[in-house]
């Protein structure tokens, strides 16, 4: 059984939460020009595709997901209070 260093760990967690999080904000632009100007961006960018539109849509759940199971596994706001 191969040992995994705790820091390739570290770094795998924070790479992957920073990806989720970028995904995030995008899907979050691309509902803000849909609402602002009725132009759907992301259908745009699939070139019309409703396979790949709905396979794209679906990153934004896991991202939801991961980042839920981030916060809860993790507790980053727990020094606020």
């Amino acid at each position: 059984m191969r040992k995994i260093s705790r820091r390739a760990h570290t770094e795998g967690m924070k790479l992957t939460t920073l990806i989720c999080c970028s995904v995030l904000i995008a899907f979050g632009l691309f509902a803000a020009v849909y609402a602002l100007f009725s132009f759907d961006l992301l259908l745009f960018f699939c070139a019309g595709n409703t396979i790949v539109y709905r396979a794209v849509l679906s990153l934004a759940g896991v991202g939801a997901l991961w980042l839920l199971f981030w916060l809860i596994a993790f507790r980053p706001t727990k020094q606020l209070s």
